[in-house]
């Protein structure tokens, strides 16, 4: 297996408050940690750095190349609702800090399963020979809104609050992650990143730059493309190539 990682500022922000980890074990598993932080001055980049060193602190030194996919579920998801724990303690310290909190979409790959987390509108998709799917489920108002049927799939774009988040780590002491477990087969890339990158980007575009493309090269050509057309946002893309 083949990983890459890229996190950027962009061209409008101040200060980047996205961050992600990742690493090959020896037996050749993957672990990748990608955060969207969010809250006043500096503590949208505190909460995410939080987070992810932790989930990535936990999982490294719990990891056992004997480990069965439940196993890994379970260290998975015990690691991010640590973060949350950890996020949330130091939030509630400082009235500065209050609501703080981060995204979150972490992914252990081995053989030929993909165990994922996810927390907020930071997203993991699947390319292979099908095409692009998007694995993840999007907390967020606009998507709520749709669920219920009040407004339609083209309009979640366009609306004004598309970008308020119903979940996220840390901003309560308990949070319910969502877990999703698929096969990775040979050929397919598992793309994790942040709204950053898919406010800006279609499926389709992702998949054209991601599919059978050096994973390297992808990866500065979607944050270069995103950069010089409109994009005003921090962008983190992880891929993972089986």
């Amino acid at each position: 297996m083949l990983v890459e990682g890229r996190t950027h500022i962009g061209p409008v922000r101040k200060e980047n408050q996205d961050d992600f980890k990742i690493n090959m074990f020896d037996d050749g598993t993957i672990l990748a940690v990608v955060c969207d932080g969010m809250g006043g001055a500096s503590s949208g980049k505190e909460a995410s750095g939080i987070a992810v060193n932790a989930i990535y602190d936990r999982i490294t030194k719990g990891y056992n190349p004997k480990m069965e996919v439940n196993s890994i579920k379970n260290l998975l998801l015990t690691a991010v609702n640590a973060s949350n724990s950890m996020v949330y303690t130091e939030s509630v310290k400082d009235n500065g800090k209050n609501g703080m909190g981060t995204t979150c979409v972490a992914a252990i790959v081995k053989n030929d399963v993909a165990c994922i987390a996810s927390v907020g509108d930071s997203r993991a998709y699947i390319i292979n020979n099908d095409g692009i799917s998007q694995i993840t489920n999007d907390h967020t108002y606009v998507e709520m809104l749709y669920e219920q049927g009040r407004i339609t799939k083209e309009q979640i774009t366009e609306h004004k609050m598309r970008h308020v988040i119903t979940k996220a780590i840390g901003t309560e002491s308990n949070i319910d992650v969502d877990y999703f477990e698929i096969d990775f087969a040979k050929d397919s890339v598992l793309l994790l990143c942040t709204d950053g990158l898919t406010s800006y980007c279609s499926n389709e575009m992702i998949f054209d730059y991601a599919y059978h493309k050096d994973l390297s090269k992808a990866a500065d050509e979607l944050i270069d493309y995103v950069n010089t057309h409109g994009g005003k946002d921090n962008i983190t893309v992880v891929m993972i190539r089986n």
